[in-house]
């Protein structure tokens, strides 16, 4: 099984546990970290995240990846938690959620001179990114993006 279809098929897995845990499924990603193999689950809620509801899927969704389909996974090590304050947009839905909201964008490599620019998220259309800082609007593709973080604001 390939990556996509392990995050494809754990995504089927773990939506009804995470809703029988009162959270939202907001991302799956099986990556390789330092030699390991990460399956990492990030749940979210308006109203917080509490570590008993991320015990809650992970001990619901460990027996399920023994099934026999999950056989040909590499070792990994499972990791369920909240998406967080600085959260990573990565979806259509993530980025119309938090129209408006103050976000981070980092590129691969310096664009216009800056490595990374924080402002407003004002669209967000096929990959490219429109934020507003400074009042003046700039429309980023997504070749140059790296990640998109919500901004914590303190």
């Amino acid at each position: 099984m390939q990556a996509k279809q392990i995050v494809a098929r754990v995504e089927e897995l773990v939506k009804p546990l995470c809703e029988q845990a009162g959270v939202s499924l907001w991302d799956v990603e099986f990556e390789k970290e330092g030699g390991q193999y990460m399956l990492v689950v990030t749940v979210d809620n308006p109203e917080g995240v509490f570590i008993d509801q991320c015990e809650q899927v992970s001990r619901a969704l460990d027996p399920m990846l023994d099934a026999k389909e999950f056989d040909s996974m590499p070792s990994y090590t499972l990791c369920v938690s909240s998406a967080g304050l600085s959260r990573r947009l990565k979806k259509p839905e993530h980025f119309a959620a938090f129209l408006g909201h103050t976000v981070e964008v980092g590129f691969y490599k310096p664009v216009n001179g800056a490595k990374q620019v924080e402002g407003t998220l004002i669209a967000y259309d096929n990959g490219c990114v429109t934020i507003e800082s400074g009042g003046q609007q700039t429309i980023y593709e997504p070749k140059d993006i790296a990640a998109v973080r919500l901004a914590v604001e303190i």
